[in-house]
């Protein structure tokens, strides 16, 4: 799925070697292709983009990485809007929260950050005495091509 690139994401090889995770070559190549994608994959977009470089690299590598990910607090796990069933998109968390918008006719997902959105944050953590580790906000309609 497409998204804008616009939005600053974690060095994430990086943040694994500073926990001490040991950085097989399968696992640096999924961190490589999740860290550089131009839009969100899922799983078996993620082993399909691998198995071009390693043809040895299974599924099940695939899945144990990404659930590490997730456990660590280094990828978000997205279902944007459902517009492709049931699947689960996963990226790199990004240095600030953002808002997807997701064009329910194209399938278009663009990226929104806003200082609006922290300050949001940070009225609700005020006011309701929460402390926010995770936020994920979506939200469905058209996209300005389509609302040509």
């Amino acid at each position: 799925m497409e998204a804008d690139a616009n939005v600053s994401r974690r060095p994430l090889e990086q943040e694994l070697v500073s926990r001490g995770v040991r950085m097989t070559h399968q696992r640096r190549l999924l961190v490589q292709i999740i860290q550089s994608a131009d839009g969100h994959l899922d799983a078996v977009g993620l082993w399909q983009r691998a198995m071009q470089q390693d043809p040895t690299l299974n599924k099940v590598t695939v899945y144990r990485t990404l659930g590490m990910l997730k456990k660590l607090g280094l990828v978000d796990e997205l279902d944007l809007m459902h517009l492709e069933g049931g699947k689960h998109y996963y990226e790199a968390k990004t240095t600030r929260d953002h808002i997807h918008l997701a064009c329910t006719k194209c399938g278009r997902i663009q990226e929104f950050e806003s200082s609006l959105f922290e300050k949001l944050k940070g009225q609700i953590e005020r006011e309701r005495q929460f402390r926010i580790s995770t936020v994920r906000v979506e939200a469905g309609g058209l996209c300005d091509r389509c609302q040509e």
